[in-house]
C-alpha cells in the first residue's frame, strides 16, 4: 500500500501524514478543512508527485454542477453539426463531453483526484456526488452505458467552511483540519522555501509575522504563503534583521506590509493603534 510521507517541497505534519494515509487504506475521500494559505490545495499535489500518481484537478466555482464532473452533454454542436449536414450528429456520443471524475475512472493507473473547494457549490452539490464516489461509477443516460473506474482514484476535497456540508456527505469522507503551523512547523517551511536564510532574519521575520495575526480585529490574518512572499520581499529589498528588530513601534506596520495585509480596513487598524500608541507616549 502506498504511503504518504510529505516531500521535500512540502513540510506534512505527523497527524496530516496519518489523516492522508487512513484515508487511502479506509478508500475513502480526503476532506481536508483549514485556514486559506495553509495548504490544502497544494497537498494533493504533493501527494501525487509522493506516490507517482497522475493529479486530476476539478476546481470548484459557485456555477459548477455535479454532472459537470460526470460529462456534459454537448447539444448546440449537434445542433450546428446537423444543420451543416455532417454525420458526426448520427452519433450522439460524439457530442459526450467526459468531465474529471469520468477522466480519474478511465485512468490506466489510480489517479489523485482533487476537488478543489467544493463548499464553493450549492449546497446539493456534495450530496449529488455521493452516489458516484460511493460506487465509483456512474450512467451516461444518452449512451446507455455505465462508466466504472478502472482503479479506485485517491480522492482530495478541500473546503474553505464558507458554507455547511451536508452530513451524509460527510460520513462519507475521512476528515482533517489543517492547524496553522505553530513557529517551529513554520521555521521547517521556511527551510525548505530559503535553505540559506540567515537565522535572524528569520527569527525577526516570524515575530512580527505572529505579532500581526494576534492583533483583535484584524479581518484577513496573513497566510504561510505571504509569509514566505514577505520574506522573499525582505531579501529582495536587503532589508536587514536589524530594521526588524528595531522598527519604531509607533510606526506597528512592518516594511513592505503590502505583502501581509491585503485589505484597508486592516492598513487603517494599525494605523489607528500606531495613532493610539504615539497619544500614549506623548
Amino acid at each position: 500500500m502506498v504511503r504518504f510521507q510529505g516531500t521535500d517541497t512540502y513540510v506534512a505534519t505527523r497527524d496530516l501524514q496519518v489523516a492522508v494515509n487512513a484515508a487511502i487504506a479506509l478508500e475513502r475521500p480526503l476532506l481536508v478543512k483549514g485556514e486559506p494559505g495553509t495548504g490544502k490545495t497544494i497537498l494533493a499535489h504533493e501527494i501525487a508527485c509522493a506516490i507517482g500518481k497522475q493529479l486530476i484537478t476539478w476546481h470548484i466555482k459557485s456555477t459548477t454542477k455535479a454532472l459537470q464532473g460526470l460529462y456534459e452533454y454537448d447539444a448546440v454542436s449537434r445542433l450546428r453539426d446537423g444543420q451543416l449536414g455532417d454525420e458526426r450528429v448520427h452519433d450522439i456520443a460524439n457530442y459526450i463531453v467526459p468531465g474529471k471524475l469520468w477522466e480519474a475512472f478511465e485512468a490506466a493507473d489510480a489517479p489523485v483526484l482533487l476537488i478543489d473547494e467544493i463548499d464553493k457549490a450549492d449546497i446539493e452539490f456534495p450530496n449529488d456526488l455521493l452516489l458516484e464516489l460511493d460506487r465509483m461509477e456512474f450512467y451516461v443516460y444518452e449512451t446507455r452505458r455505465t462508466i466504472r473506474a478502472r482503479h479506485r482514484p485517491i480522492v482530495v476535497i478541500t473546503s474553505n467552511n464558507e458554507k455547511e456540508l451536508p452530513d451524509a456527505f460527510l460520513r462519507r469522507c475521512f476528515f482533517h483540519y489543517i492547524r496553522f503551523p505553530d513557529r517551529e512547523t513554520m521555521q521547517q517551511i521556511i527551510d525548505v522555501h530559503f535553505p540559506d536564510l540567515k537565522h535572524e532574519l528569520v527569527h525577526e521575520a516570524l515575530r512580527i509575522f505572529y505579532d500581526i495575526r494576534q492583533v483583535p480585529g484584524l479581518k484577513k490574518k496573513p497566510s504561510t504563503s505571504e509569509l514566505l512572499d514577505w520574506i522573499k520581499l525582505l531579501l529582495v529589498e536587503d532589508i536587514s534583521p536589524d530594521v526588524l528588530r528595531m522598527r519604531d513601534p509607533a510606526k506597528l506596520i512592518p516594511p513592505l506590509h503590502g505583502a501581509l495585509l491585503k485589505n484597508e480596513q486592516d492598513v487603517h487598524l494599525f494605523e489607528r493603534l500606531a495613532f493610539l500608541h504615539r497619544r500614549e507616549r506623548g
